[in-house]
């Protein structure tokens, strides 16, 4: 590598540092500790959509033009979903943690960066199915307020029902999946009962604080953009709000090991990644 190449690299590193820092100040949106990989490429593609030729020119365009931050914001939290993702994950939720959830007199169930709502749907589905919905407040956030109102609205494209419906019987579902939401005009409206007891809300796991405590946690595939410092910051948020005894829930790709508070939990279900808080 010569040197300018190096010194170009550098100069890369000081102006997406720049940029964070300046986007934390401005918006109060903190991405300074998410992998430094995922960031560069999200914020290249956002480069070259603008028609902009380096990452101080997008600084400049994100800090005084806020719509241009907004379509930056789109770029970083990229919505990464579908109902029953992974279903032998649902099924083991269905057949290993929901006996004992249904012990407790009710249930707080936080969905952390819950995107556009579907696998909020999913566990809506399965506790109705088991008969815990009506004994449940569901806590479904994320940092992405477009997003969040997608999961408010229910309403899914119809192609992907056909893949959903797979997932749902896969999953372990016990009715027609058809009975869970009306078409019309090529979307999907999913049934407005499944979302009576949730509450949505936008919650910033890297600046916000625990907000209730819960017996269930479910936060999948979202710390795999954070680096090692914000993933055991979050881990510490967590453990904070779980009840004991609660669950938590993460996504395939990730674990709890040489997490600050991983000798806190029981490993319940490794192959799925379902851990219990214990005593």
């Amino acid at each position: 590598m010569s040197l300018q190449q190096a010194t170009d690299g550098d100069l890369e590193k000081i102006e997406i540092a720049l940029l964070l820092e300046g986007i934390f100040r401005r918006y109060g949106y903190d991405f300074r500790n998410y992998s430094y990989a995922s960031v560069r490429r999200r914020i290249w593609h956002r480069i070259h959509l603008e028609g902009l030729n380096n990452v101080s020119s997008l600084q400049e365009r994100v800090l005084h033009q806020p719509e241009a931050f907004g379509r930056l914001l789109g770029d970083m939290v990229i919505p990464v979903t579908e109902m029953f993702r992974d279903p032998a994950m649902f099924r083991a939720f269905r057949e290993d943690v929901v006996p004992l959830l249904r012990q407790l007199p009710n249930l707080r169930i936080w969905h952390a960066g819950c995107s556009t709502g579907e696998e909020v749907h999913a566990v809506a589905i399965i506790l109705h199915e088991e008969g815990l919905l009506d004994k449940t407040r569901i806590y479904a956030t994320d940092i992405n307020e477009s997003a969040l109102q997608q999961a408010k609205d229910g309403i899914i494209p119809i192609e992907r029902m056909k893949q959903y419906t797979k997932n749902y019987h896969a999953a372990g579902g016990i009715q027609s999946f058809s009975d869970y939401y009306d078409s019309d005009h090529g979307v999907v409206i999913l049934k407005p009962y499944l979302r009576n007891n949730v509450v949505f809300a936008r919650h910033n796991l890297v600046t916000d604080r625990s907000f209730n405590e819960f017996h269930v946690i479910l936060c999948r595939n979202v710390m795999i953009y954070f680096n090692s410092q914000l993933r055991d910051q979050v881990h510490r948020l967590f453990y904070e709000s779980l009840a004991n005894e609660g669950f938590l829930v993460v996504g395939d790709k990730e674990s709890i090991a040489f997490t600050p508070k991983a000798d806190k939990y029981d490993t319940w279900n490794e192959q799925y990644r379902l851990y219990r808080k214990m005593r």
